[in-house]
């Protein structure tokens, strides 16, 4: 059953703005994974494929608005439109504050975290590849919500470590408030998951 037929261009947009989303999750974990110089320049990329979403999403508020008929309801097409938005969102944000912190080391706790990000977002391209397939992508939804009760655990487990450890309260800070942004990342992810379960629902 093909719930964004092709002539209507909306599925077509969500898969590039979800492949926008992958590839700057790659490149938070990347820069997390290399250090603060890679980093540097990895934030610049994340900030303008930030902005080459913010026009895909542009594009489909545009053909939502002047399209009498959508292929789905179209509070469904906003919903999902600014879940995207929110991902993309977020992980700029997460790039932006790693940047300017500049941490020493980049702790292994945010490593975990950017990684579990990026499978997240892995799994949202399965899922619309999925749909684009005609195939089932409940599988890929479930995954997207186990990395994101993972990625609480991590945050849970890190902010309890940094309270019984770290005695700079400006260090303290810093690390918390970039655990908090990777995980809330992974919640936005979860929450595309949640309008795509939603809307196969709404159509069977």
């Amino acid at each position: 059953m093909r719930l964004l037929p092709r002539q209507e261009k909306f599925f077509e947009l969500f898969l590039n703005h979800v492949h926008i989303i992958e590839q700057a999750a790659r490149l938070l974990l990347e820069g997390a994974r290399t250090g603060n110089s890679q980093l540097a320049k990895n934030a610049v990329r994340i900030k303008q494929l930030e902005r080459e979403g913010d026009e895909i999403i542009h594009d489909i508020f545009t053909r939502l608005n002047q399209t009498f008929i959508t292929p789905l309801d179209p509070e469904d097409i906003h919903a999902l439109s600014t879940r995207l938005d929110d991902v993309l969102d977020d992980i700029e944000d997460a790039a932006y504050r790693l940047t300017v912190y500049r941490l020493d080391a980049i702790p292994a706790t945010v490593i975990e975290l950017c990684e579990i990000v990026s499978d997240s977002a892995k799994a949202l391209v399965q899922a619309f590849e999925a749909l684009n397939r005609d195939e089932s992508l409940l599988e890929h939804c479930i995954e997207v919500n186990r990395l994101e009760d993972h990625a609480d655990q991590v945050l849970r487990q890190a902010v309890a470590a940094l309270f019984e450890r770290e005695r700079d309260p400006i260090a303290l800070i810093k690390l918390k408030e970039i655990y908090e942004f990777l995980e809330d990342t992974t919640d936005r992810c979860e929450d595309v998951a949640d309008v795509l379960q939603n809307v196969v629902v709404k159509n069977s």
